[in-house]
């Protein structure tokens, strides 16, 4: 049996059957780790001990017959962007290099107390700014289908633990598609939660009214355990919501479920591939007795340009923080011919702590938001992202589901469009939307084209996590 591969429900019938530790677990993962890493670079931060220790307690509490959770003694990884009491927290940027974050996101309080174990932390593109793995600022990751291929980004690292099994699952952010797309490139399940659903308290922020908590995953199922887990209302951020929207499972039929294909989605530049095997997958829903639509989200075409105006804005304000002062990188100027200022000291550190890209749109924001500039950019963009809103509360008039491809493309060749942010930014043409408009969103895997995976989208109604899993699933009980 290689522990590595199992799910969270069959680690968790393994652990309470005592076919095998917590520990021998989490042994079975930093295994893996110490085998693959190197060559992969999914991790930042392994930390051996902390994961050993919680694994040596769910040991106890199983051993004195005590309940434990679904989650108890399984192995997790963390994006380097969430705040883990007493490791490092680097966001993948050299101005946080040295960081140790001093308190507890609130999802890591919660999954800490469902007795978790925690690898470590994921490596990411720096400031979750990318969409490619490869702008973090200590070295790209790979693709585990394909060392020469990006793994996607942001959550690089997250994706690639959990697809080459150094991770049973991952914790990850979607601003712009970071969950989603990396999902889709490594085969992984992702979801992105309604805005609002989980809570972003100890997360390192980008763009506060677009940066999504979520979970990448082997599967439909264990991306439900641990969104169950992290999902609620958190008196530590005013955006959080509480809700119990609850489908059971004896209710749902997708018999007669209407299911909207966005004909946006299916552009001139999509794979054909990708678009062969996404429709073949919409296929079989309506095999099952569901009623495909195809539907128009006509404001999608403006969704890229409203996204890298509303996205940099909110980046030029949050980067402002670091400083060289308060905490991180700071880089002082003495010498006889330089007198040590102030102004030198944010200079020096912003210019050797940001890579080219935070620095990119950290000038993007700044002119946005300029007088002069602000109504002719900013608010007129604020104006569309709300007809984009606007376009899926229609379309969740006429269907209950919407299913779309992940991504245009598999995952491309390292290197070959990192000096074309334009190219780069197209990555995320069919994820940005959703995290514009905060409705959920999950990508599951539906395919290979030669070694490398295909995802399809699964998009709901705000707040019907639970219709989006059970989708899912159907999916892959179909292809099983």
């Amino acid at each position: 049996m290689n522990l590595t591969e199992l799910t969270i429900s069959q680690a968790h019938k393994g652990l309470k059957e005592k076919k095998f530790s917590a520990v021998e677990l989490c042994q079975a993962y930093l295994n893996r780790i110490k085998e693959r890493n190197e060559e992969i670079f999914a991790y930042l931060t392994i930390s051996e001990k902390l994961a050993l220790g919680q694994a040596e307690e769910v040991d106890k509490k199983i051993a004195q017959k005590e309940d434990t959770s679904l989650l108890a003694g399984i192995p997790m990884a963390i994006k380097d962007i969430f705040m883990v009491k007493g490791l490092k927290c680097t966001a993948g940027s050299k101005i946080l290099e040295n960081y140790v974050a001093p308190y507890d996101a609130t999802v890591i309080k919660k999954l800490k107390n469902q007795g978790a174990v925690i690898l470590g932390k994921t490596n990411m593109d720096e400031f979750a700014m990318g969409a490619s793995g490869e702008r973090s600022g200590f070295g790209l990751t790979r693709n585990p289908h394909d060392l020469e291929m990006v793994p996607g980004g942001s959550s690089s690292g997250s994706a690639a633990a959990v697809a080459d099994n150094m991770a049973c699952y991952a914790l990850g952010t979607d601003t712009g598609g970071s969950i989603r797309q990396p999902s889709s490139f490594c085969g992984t399940t992702g979801i992105k939660p309604t805005y609002g659903a989980v809570s972003r308290y100890g997360l390192i922020a980008m763009a506060c009214s677009l940066d999504h908590v979520g979970v990448i995953s082997k599967n439909a199922d264990d991306a439900k355990i641990v969104f169950d887990v992290i999902k609620g209302k958190d008196p530590m951020d005013s955006t959080s919501v509480e809700h119990n929207l609850q489908i059971p499972d004896s209710s749902f039929q997708i018999k007669n479920m209407k299911i909207g294909i966005p004909k946006e989605y299916f552009i001139k530049g999509i794979d054909p591939e990708v678009e062969r095997l996404v429709r073949q997958a919409i296929k079989k829903y309506e095999a099952m007795g569901a009623k495909l639509e195809e539907i128009s989200l006509p404001h999608t075409g403006y969704a890229l340009a409203t996204y890298y105006i509303i996205v940099p804005s909110e980046i030029s304000a949050n980067m402002a923080r670091y400083d060289g002062i308060k905490y991180g990188l700071s880089v002082q100027t003495r010498g006889t011919n330089k007198e040590h200022n102030l102004l030198d000291v944010y200079l020096n550190s912003r210019r050797q702590g940001f890579g080219p890209e935070v620095r990119r749109r950290i000038i993007i924001g700044t002119y946005v938001l300029s007088a002069g500039y602000y109504d002719a950019y900013y608010l007129k963009a604020q104006k569309v992202r709300t007809l984009i809103k606007r376009d899926f509360e229609m379309a969740f008039e006429k269907v209950d589901i919407i299913l779309a491809p992940t991504t245009p493309t598999t995952a491309f060749k390292i290197g070959e469009n990192v000096s074309d942010p334009l190219t780069m930014y197209l990555c995320d043409v069919f994820t940005a939307p959703s995290d514009l408009s905060g409705v959920p969103a999950l990508s599951i895997p539906c395919g290979k084209i030669g070694s490398l995976p295909v995802g399809f989208q699964v998009i709901g109604k705000p707040f019907h996590e639970e219709q989006i899993f059970q989708v899912a699933k159907l999916f892959e009980q179909s292809v099983d």
